[in-house]
């Protein structure tokens, strides 16, 4: 290797780990907060690792507040929303990718144009709907609007068209249904595509703040970061360090998912998502 080329190596990796430590830095000292104890906070000298490890903040997160209540919710919305959502995208990207009826190439189309759409735009609308039929404060509210999800159906799409439809001919010559070829044998072949879904899925709802501030107003349904809010202005007020240790607690789920799920999630996007 020459010295030119370790010479630009070296200095890719320097960007790469600046980058990182720029993305890392408000978790490490939310982190940091949540375990200082109150008098080291707003001290006027940076100190990033405490003198004492103040658990009690943890303690008081979870005892004297309702984020257990929070975490709960977030739990059932998110499973909510990634079961509807796999249970109507996979047999619709199937259908898109190995059966074929006219119009199905429109159908795609419109499928593609649905990804430019963000749900703001369409958020008033449903709002009304769900007013008028009386489901707000539910967790149906928090559910349904995001059962159609247009990338699910895309993401889905590009993994089963590199699947040989001669395998599901096989199963059609064998006697499966068409139920029975999607749940069967395209859902478990598409698994990775499915890890990579429910990887983007959970974390977009999760953190989710816009539409559960709108849909509801009753504490008890309140997800994590509509949770963070009555946390805030209920319950701690300047008592910064229950209030960074709720906030970790509520971030922790997500990163130790995706630490498990990081070699499929990226073979899924690999391997799903480059082919037209």
């Amino acid at each position: 290797m020459t010295a030119s080329r370790a010479l630009g190596r070296l200095a890719s990796l320097a960007l790469l780990l600046l980058g990182a430590f720029a993305i890392l830095l408000p978790f490490i000292w939310m982190l940091s907060l949540s375990v200082k104890p109150q008098d080291e906070i707003f001290s006027a000298t940076f100190q990033l690792i405490p003198s004492r490890l103040e658990w009690q903040n943890y303690v008081k997160a979870l005892t004297e507040t309702d984020v257990p209540r929070y975490l709960l919710n977030g739990v059932i919305v998110t499973a909510g929303i990634l079961f509807f959502q796999i249970l109507f995208a996979v047999p619709c990207a199937f259908a898109l990718t190995h059966r074929t009826f006219k119009g199905r190439t429109a159908l795609f189309g419109l499928i593609l144009a649905a990804l430019l759409v963000p749900f703001h735009v369409t958020a008033i609308p449903v709002f009304l709907g769900f007013a008028q039929i009386g489901i707000l404060n539910s967790y149906w509210a928090l559910i349904l609007p995001f059962v159609p999800t247009a990338f699910g159906i895309f993401l889905f799409r590009q993994f089963l068209s590199q699947i040989p439809a001669d395998l599901f001919d096989a199963a059609r010559v064998d006697g499966l249904s068409e139920t029975a070829i999607v749940w069967r044998i395209a859902f478990p072949l598409a698994m990775p595509a499915a890890t990579a879904f429910a990887i983007f899925s959970v974390t977009a709802h999760w953190n989710d703040l816009f539409w559960p501030l709108i849909a509801t107003t009753d504490p008890d349904l309140a997800t994590p970061p509509r949770g963070i809010l009555f946390f805030r202005d209920e319950e701690s007020g300047d008592d910064v360090g229950p209030l960074m240790a709720a906030a970790t607690l509520i971030t922790a789920p997500l990163v130790i998912a995706f630490l498990l799920a990081q070699r499929k999630f990226t073979q899924g996007l690999a391997t799903g998502g480059l082919k037209g």
